[in-house]
Formats: C-alpha cells, sequence, structure tokens
C-alpha cells in the first residue's frame, strides 16, 4: 500500500449531490474503511477561518508558562477536560509516555436532554479571549461533520442512513488540541504518539501544523500520511470496529518524531473524536456475523468500553 491508497472522497456529494453522487460517496467511504480504515475527506463543510482561528487560540495557549497551563489541569477528570501536561498519556501496551501536551473540550447539552448530568462542565482559558468561543464553534462544525459522515457509513452498513444519529446527538465526542514540543534532548524509547488506535466511533483530523502521521499498512509497512489542502484525515475507531464485527478497520496509527535536523519544529493538531452516549451498546450487528465471521467481542457499552481504554492509556 502506497499513500495514494488513502482516497480522497467529496462529502458534498452525499450532503447536496442527486441520488447517484450520494450512492457513489457511500461506496467509495465504505471500501476504504473495509480496506485501509483512513480516508481524505474534502468539503467537509467547516470553514478554514474556524480552524484557522482555533489553531491561533491553541499556540498561544501552549505558550502560556507552565504554572498558568497546569491550572487547568483538574484532578478526577481523566484528561476529559481541560490540560493534560506533558508525558501523561501513553499508547495501549506500552510504558514511555508520548511527547505531548493536550487540551480537551467536550460536549455542551443546549436541550433538556438528561445526558447532561453525565459531562462534566468544559473549562474556560482566562488569558486568551478567543480561545473558548473558537473552540466551541470549531466542536459543532466538527460534530456535524461527523454525523453526516456516519450517516453514509450507516447506508453502507445497511442499517438505515439515521442509525447513529440518536447516539451522537449530545455524544460524548471530544475536541483535542495537542502540542508535541519541540525536542530538546535523546528522546528515551519515546516518540510523539506511539502505535494505537483510537478509541471511539471516527476521528476526524485537521491538517497538522508538521508532517509526523504514520499509519500500518497490511504489509506491516509504515506509511507517511498527509491530508490535501483543506481536507480532513478520517479514520475508523475501536468502537466502530468492535460494532462491524471487524468489517470496518480500526488502523494502527502514530506520530514519529521528527529528523534531528528538526528537532526544534513543533507540531500542533487538532483531533475530533466522535463518541456516542454511554448508553449506546457495541455489540456486534447482526448484519456482520455470519458462518465465515464469528462474533469477535463481548457485548459493552460506549461508556463501559471508554472507561477500560482510559485506564489502559494512563489517564484514569
Amino acid at each position: 500500500m502506497s499513500i495514494a491508497s488513502i482516497p480522497v472522497v467529496d462529502l458534498s456529494e452525499f450532503t447536496t449531490g442527486d441520488a447517484q453522487k450520494k450512492y457513489r460517496f457511500v461506496e467509495q467511504i465504505g471500501k476504504a474503511f473495509e480496506e485501509v480504515g483512513f480516508v481524505s475527506v474534502k468539503n467537509h463543510g467547516v470553514p478554514q477561518e474556524l480552524v484557522d482561528g482555533f489553531y491561533a487560540a491553541i499556540k498561544k495557549f501552549f505558550e502560556l508558562p507552565a504554572e498558568a497551563k497546569r491550572k487547568y489541569e483538574i484532578a478526577g477528570l481523566a484528561g476529559q477536560r481541560g490540560y493534560t501536561s506533558f508525558g501523561k498519556e501513553q499508547a495501549k501496551g506500552f510504558d514511555a509516555p508520548d511527547l505531548k501536551e493536550f487540551w480537551q473540550m467536550g460536549q455542551t447539552v443546549e436541550d433538556d436532554d438528561p445526558v447532561r448530568s453525565e459531562y462534566p462542565a468544559n473549562i474556560s482559558v482566562n488569558e486568551i479571549e478567543e480561545f473558548n468561543k473558537s473552540g466551541r464553534e470549531l466542536y459543532k462544525g466538527f460534530e456535524k461533520c461527523g454525523i453526516e459522515l456516519l450517516r453514509a457509513i450507516a447506508i453502507h452498513l445497511g442499517i438505515g442512513e439515521f442509525y447513529f444519529d440518536k447516539y451522537v446527538h449530545n455524544g460524548n465526542s471530544i475536541l483535542r488540541a495537542i502540542h508535541y514540543p519541540p525536542i530538546t534532548q535523546e528522546p528515551q524509547n519515546a516518540i510523539r504518539a506511539e502505535q494505537h488506535e483510537d478509541i471511539n466511533l471516527i476521528t476526524l483530523l485537521v491538517g497538522a501544523s508538521a508532517d509526523g502521521l504514520q499509519i500500518l499498512g497490511m504489509d506491516n509497512k509504515w506509511i507517511d500520511v498527509s491530508a490535501p489542502e483543506g481536507c480532513f484525515v478520517v479514520n475508523v475507531g475501536d468502537m466502530l470496529q468492535r460494532l462491524t464485527n471487524d468489517q470496518l478497520r480500526s488502523t494502527t496509527h502514530r506520530v514519529v518524531n521528527p529528523p534531528r535536523d528538526k528537532w526544534d519544529t513543533p507540531r500542533y493538531s487538532i483531533p475530533f473524536f466522535t463518541h456516542p452516549k454511554s448508553n449506546m451498546r457495541l455489540d456486534c450487528l447482526p448484519g456482520c456475523i455470519d458462518d465465515r465471521h464469528a462474533i469477535k467481542y463481548a457485548p459493552i457499552t460506549a461508556g463501559e468500553y471508554l472507561d477500560e481504554r482510559l485506564r489502559e492509556i494512563g489517564l484514569k
């Protein structure tokens, strides 16, 4: 597999196209998620100024003194809101922590949905006025895009276009802003983000500020990944892989350190982890089970699975 194997799909064909274009999009994204697990999405509907505005705000935040940032690291939240300092998170199965710090923003329930009581409040940054508003707006843009992508996936799976809607409306999705600082000394068996699979249904990643993202191909070789200008990189998470009994692939990926002559280059990225409500069941879909595909996973809810994984990566 080469970088050319990661297809580019046009979401506007699904959201505004005729029936033929909508069908073509469903076929393309379904094939990509079964064979590669990653896809680049253009015309995703999220304005570039929203992306640029939040990037500018997170750079200002991560440039704050360490003591100022640590005010926003709240014990007991498992990193799900606010700041997580450098070296706290590690990939499942690895002892060395990743070379990163990050900020996480979650759902704001705006109706009378009782799920509101399950979510901790988001944390506001006092020093940077535009940070909070910009983050909320980008969160909503990502969330809308994620819902459309899940509708296409649901059609591909034959479970009805709106299968995921009731689960991702007011879902436990997370907007994460990551800073990989310049490398100042020889890393001890650590890279910016060790190989892992994402926990959630799907991840939407807006173009990072420096290279480093790689995916593990079916030939067990690492391939560099970058999205074309204006595209999102979107990948399947473990929840969706589990739900589909491995029909859709949660592909292993990592962020490697830059060459030594670029150690002084920081990296920023903004992934959006599309999560359902915690009560969604991840039991394998009946349509993904047959004589050739036995059930691979025990029944579990999304909330139980998230809790299990947060413990494995050292956040809980």
